[in-house]
């Protein structure tokens, strides 16, 4: 099975642009305000993954100074958290919780090599095998580190508010609906998904709450 499209450079943003403008004139009205929209392409790998496990749950600043700190005490490879006592991963900033995570993903011994070529729903089975890693965080993975165009992240809350906002919809559309709405957006979904999150951010500056 075909991994299908993979969104290397802004060209591959504005191919997807172009494509969700002719398909519907809402995203054609917000793609003129916010095009180009951003790459925002990261690598992959173990410490990319184990980056998004630090950020869960805390602040944007809180998760860099964790990370920096980790950095910092090389604990961002499978041995390295292997070899570190807790006390090392707690210093570092890492909660208990974190701590286990962290350790599972190292105990999983993941193929990343053969995520890059594996279809999206596998990349995702593969990722959700892991304690701490959902389904949110595998599909940012697969939209982020891997570069899948067509995957969409519909239990973000954000992605929720924004298509909310942006389809004029009475409600928050819960993940199960988003799914289905995004549908609509293939193959281009994570152009799609890049929309959303422009739009909502740009709404809350206009309201002042951001």
């Amino acid at each position: 099975m075909s991994v299908g499209r993979i969104i290397e450079g802004p060209e591959c943003i504005a191919d997807g642009s172009a494509a969700l403008a002719v398909s519907d004139p809402r995203l054609a009205d917000a793609l003129d305000r916010f095009s180009p929209l951003p790459l925002r392409r990261r690598p992959d790998g173990f410490a990319s993954l184990l980056s998004m496990i630090v950020s869960q749950q805390v602040s944007v600043a809180s998760a860099r100074a964790i990370w920096g700190r980790m950095q910092d005490a090389k604990l961002t490879g499978p041995r390295k958290i292997m070899w570190a006592s807790d006390e090392d991963l707690r210093k570092a900033g890492l909660s208990r919780q974190k701590v286990r995570y962290a350790r599972a993903l190292a105990d999983a011994r993941i193929d990343f090599r053969a995520l890059r070529e594996a279809p999206t729903d596998e990349v995702i089975a593969v990722l959700t095998e892991v304690p701490g890693i959902g389904v949110w965080t595998a599909e940012i993975y697969a939209m982020f580190s891997l570069g899948r165009a067509d995957v969409f992240a519909p239990g973000d809350l954000a992605l929720q508010e924004g298509a909310r906002m942006l389809l004029g919809l009475d409600e928050r559309p819960k993940e199960k609906e988003l799914r289905a709405i995004a549908e609509a957006w293939s193959p281009w979904r994570s152009v799609a998904a890049r929309l959303l999150w422009a739009y909502y951010a740009a709404e809350l500056r206009r309201e002042g709450t951001m």
